[in-house]
């Protein structure tokens, strides 16, 4: 199983997240309410961002620095994903002017979280999302994974999006 740390405390993920081959397909709640599944969305280069909560400002951050960069990147969709109500994470992209990504919950179902074992097993943040990322293809291909071995730190923007750009 996969590790992570708070603090420098280990703690395991459910299981192992996907690295390589075609991204799992899963369903999560849109902003509406409404039901979204990955495979509808069409885009050249799709980010796939898990976080805790964007109730905390290590995610906050990294939510502000990929709308800014996706923005600016025709062609590139960005799916920040967490198990956050669609209400907490609409009353901050309002707040903040975030228009660039979109963000998806995984309350619901769990889906997500099961599809790609990226869930924390244990520990004070039990149950959430890792910090991790993924650039998808078109196709859903996984052209660059990245688990954030610290929670409490940002991903590798710069690697994520050398990804998104090679692919645009």
């Amino acid at each position: 199983m996969a590790t992570v740390t708070l603090g420098g405390t280990p703690f395991q993920l459910t299981g192992e997240l996907p690295t390589t081959g075609v991204a799992p397909d899963f369903t999560y709640v849109k902003s509406d309410l409404s039901n979204g599944k990955l495979s509808d969305i069409q885009a050249k280069a799709k980010v796939l961002i898990s976080v805790p909560s964007m109730g905390t400002s290590v995610c906050q951050k990294e939510s502000r620095k990929f709308n800014e960069a996706i923005g600016a990147r025709e062609g590139a969709m960005g799916l920040i994903i967490s198990k956050d109500l669609p209400f907490a994470t609409n009353s901050f992209c309002e707040i903040e002017g975030i228009e660039n990504v979109s963000f998806g919950s995984d309350f619901r179902s769990g889906e997500f979280s099961k599809a790609y074992n990226a869930e924390i097993a244990d520990g004070p943040f039990g149950g959430l999302h890792p910090r991790a990322v993924w650039v998808l293809d078109s196709n859903n291909n996984i052209v660059h994974s990245e688990l954030v071995a610290e929670i409490g730190d940002e991903p590798d923007y710069d690697a994520a999006l050398k990804a998104v750009d090679g692919l645009l």
